[in-house]
């Protein structure tokens, strides 16, 4: 054998030690993940009301320790304690968290404005991650956020349960796989009445309590200071989140592009405005969007906030038929005069159903019915209809270089 040759086999050996090692490396992190008993240590990020509901449902899965806590107000976190296991660590700073070692997932329940910076650290620090829709506040945060995800090889499930939802995942087989609504053009959403946006801080919070960092909830958001209702209900600002589009309208939107095998439109055109609560928020309290897909059709979602009507659902409208659908229940509406429609309950618990989706992702290292790169994709299509309601006119959207296109 020459020098050059055996410098090529020694490098070659090298580098086939060095990928078993990293694939023993990546195996022993995973049997140490699933451990004794398979179970599953947590952190929970974020202890408000849904960080809280989302940890009693790991924990109902009876697979999951919470062994960590973390929110910039110690109320929340004394509040989560109940559902967490004995001796749980608690934190006011992400990071701190993310440095336990005897945390495998993190679960991101914090405002949108967070999402983003929380998330990639976390897929950075090795954990598996659950993170609450919508995935992003701006358009351009979504692509860092996936390739976190894919360079160090994390799972990464966001938090819209339909896509786990198995009444969802049957008339999408029945319905829409099949066929027998023809050629669908236009796919209808709606979600009024939706009261978490108007709640009211409560009297603890009208003053700023000593435990809650003001500055730390504020994070990559400017300077201004305290205020109750921005705090306690910031999905009313569009600093903060999204308002109705990003937080209502990418539920559905995820199922229009789960079942119509599109998920990026090629153009956004939206109206609204702050018409009926002068309250001082920012987010539209009444909105209308329309997206258009290259596959030929069109989503739209319309919300208010005013009382005078209430309820959610969608519509996929084709020509040989109807299907409508919501968190309850499809029902199938063919065409003809004096057909009888097809209803169908839902029987199982969506929130139930997507975690434990996540959990069995987590073992299998298989991808996750709201992989990230879905999330990224749904939250993308709502941003656009939020950046035309800002800019106040039709946005053009480049679908491969998914870049908005010069006006």
């Amino acid at each position: 054998m020459s020098p050059n040759e055996e410098r090529e086999d020694n490098g070659s050996r090298r580098r086939f030690l060095g990928a078993a090692a990293a694939t023993a490396f990546t195996a022993a992190s995973y049997s140490r993940i699933l451990g004794a008993n398979e179970r599953l240590r947590l952190g929970l990020v974020g202890c408000g009301d849904r960080g809280r509901g989302d940890m009693g449902v790991f924990v109902k899965t009876g697979s999951v320790d919470v062994t960590a806590l973390c929110d910039v107000y110690a109320a929340n976190i004394d509040r989560a304690k109940t559902g967490a296991a004995a001796g749980a660590k608690t934190f006011s700073d992400h990071r701190q968290l993310l440095d336990m070692k005897d945390v495998d997932v993190a679960l991101i329940c914090v405002p949108d404005h967070w999402h983003a910076v929380i998330t990639i650290d976390a897929l950075n620090a090795g954990k598996d991650v659950y993170v609450e829709k919508p995935l992003t506040r701006l358009i351009e945060e979504g692509p860092p956020i996936v390739k976190a995800a894919r360079t160090n090889n994390r799972i990464c499930q966001v938090g819209m349960q339909q896509r786990s939802g198995q009444h969802y995942l049957e008339a999408k087989r029945e319905y829409i796989d099949t066929g027998k609504l023809g050629k669908i053009t236009l796919c209808r959403t709606w979600w009024h009445g939706n009261t978490y946006h108007l709640r009211r801080a409560p009297e603890a919070l009208q003053k700023q309590p000593d435990n809650l960092d003001w500055a730390h909830f504020l994070g990559p958001v400017k300077w201004r200071d305290y205020d109750p209702q921005q705090y306690f209900n910031w999905r009313a600002y569009l600093d903060f989140g999204g308002g109705q589009v990003t937080d209502l309208f990418t539920h559905w939107l995820d199922v229009v592009h789960m079942f119509m095998g599109s998920d990026i439109p090629t153009s956004a055109q939206a109206a609204g405005g702050v018409y009926h609560y002068k309250d001082g928020r920012t987010a539209p309290d009444t909105i209308n969007v329309l997206l258009e897909y290259p596959a030929g059709f069109t989503a739209t979602f319309e919300a208010t906030l005013v009382p005078g009507i209430t309820g959610a659902a969608q519509e996929f409208c084709g020509t040989q038929g109807r299907l409508w659908i919501d968190r309850s229940r499809y029902e199938f509406y063919p065409v003809g005069r004096g057909v009888q429609p097809t209803i169908v309950k839902a029987q199982s618990n969506l929130d139930l159903d997507h975690i434990q989706n996540f959990l069995d992702c987590v073992k299998s290292r298989r991808l996750p019915n709201g992989d990230v790169l879905i999330g990224h994709r749904s939250a993308q299509a709502s941003h656009l209809g939020n950046i035309s309601y800002m800019v106040k006119r039709r946005i053009d959207f480049d679908p491969v270089r998914e870049e908005i296109l010069p006006s």
